[in-house]
């Protein structure tokens, strides 16, 4: 400070020229950048690509950084200011440079994982986790390159960490834990987002997102559940997409004992296959099938109608069509479907005199 202090009050000249290059650098950085943009911004519409939004998106703030510590350089290399004052201020820019490229890279491989990371053969799936995991991936490199570019070593600094790491381990065990465990989920894929899932506990819903401490899921209420990805480690589950969406769902009906069984399961058939056309999420394929299960009702004959939905959500749906359709069919048919009944047996005093048990007699 004190020999720029002393340059401005003894020759204050030598600062034009500094400050020529600066503006002038940092003028044909703007229009360099406004090109840029625009010659990115034509292509992304153009294209209609994700890769051209990406680059647009990460470009646009880290170009007119770049300028300024470029016109900052060339205006401290140019200028009359002691060689390290000068040393230290290119120093001072390229850590500049490097955290700049690291933040940039940082959105690039957020972006890169989240809209292409399913297309990658073997990766991991598309999480909050796994953006995360590139995200610190980048910044440990950029760390890295900060280090060496301040000439510090970094092999004692990894044995302080590996020292102290085990302190910090047994502190954050649970945080930990949870971080493993979602990986863990995430590696596996046995639970996949997008999944509807069910777990021992009674919670189910749609997996909407795995973070490095918890798993979200979407109720068929659109509600939330947060659920930490220990407990999901070691949990029960039921994943309802896995092997495939398809599922088996069914219906039981009763109907009068004086009803025909043959006559029965055929009305059932002949709904069940009209509705496979008509009823959204109901599959043709396998095709329905009727069995005289459970049987023999304490007042009704029950039959069981068997089908295949698409997937989990759509068996409520195709329930509530095929009910509506089978109770209008049976009307047509004169099939009754009984209330429950039971028959009760009144005795009178001196009928159930005789239901009594014989008493001893007394002999004199």
């Amino acid at each position: 400070m004190e020999a720029i202090r002393r340059i401005l009050l003894n020759n204050p000249t030598a600062l034009i020229g500094p400050a020529t290059i600066f503006l002038a650098t940092f003028g044909i950085g703007w229009v360099v950048r406004r090109l840029v943009m625009r010659a990115l911004l034509a292509w992304s519409s153009r294209t209609q690509s994700r890769a051209a939004a990406i680059l647009t998106d990460a470009l646009h703030g880290p170009i007119l950084i770049w300028t300024l510590i470029l016109a900052a350089h060339l205006a401290l290399q140019s200028s009359e200011l002691p060689v390290k004052l000068t040393e230290w201020g290119a120093k001072a820019l390229l850590v500049l440079w490097i955290v700049s490229l690291t933040l940039m890279f940082v959105g690039v491989a957020g972006n890169l994982v989240r809209f292409y990371g399913d297309q990658v053969p073997g990766a991991l799936p598309v999480t909050t986790l796994t953006e995360n995991l590139a995200q610190l991936a980048v910044v440990l490199l950029g760390i890295v390159l900060l280090l060496r570019a301040l000439g510090l070593e970094i092999t004692p600094m990894l044995t302080a960490l590996g020292v102290g790491g085990l302190a910090v381990a047994l502190a954050l065990q649970d945080t930990l834990s949870n971080l493993f465990a979602g990986f863990y989920v995430a590696v596996a894929r046995q639970i996949r987002l997008g999944d509807y899932i069910k777990l021992n506990t009674g919670e189910e819903g749609y997996v909407t997102d795995i973070t490095w401490r918890s798993t979200t899921i979407r109720g068929l209420g659109n509600n939330m559940i947060i659920i930490p990805n220990a407990k999901l480690a070691q949990a029960i589950v039921t994943n309802y997409y896995l092997p495939e969406k398809r599922m088996s769902a069914s219906i039981q009906v009763g109907v009068s004992y004086d009803c025909d069984p043959e006559h029965v399961e055929r009305v059932l058939l002949e709904v069940a296959q009209k509705g496979t056309g008509e009823i959204s999420g109901l599959l043709a394929e396998p095709a329905p099938s009727v069995t005289f299960d459970p049987g023999f009702g304490e007042s009704a004959l029950y039959f069981t109608l068997g089908f295949q939905v698409a997937e989990f959500a759509n068996q409520f749906g195709v329930r509530h069509q095929l009910r509506k359709r089978i109770f209008r069919r049976f009307q047509e048919e004169g099939i009754l479907m009984p209330f429950p009944t039971r028959t009760v047996y009144l005795h009178g005093a001196e009928s159930a005199s005789h239901l009594k048990p014989n008493e001893p007699q007394a002999h004199p």
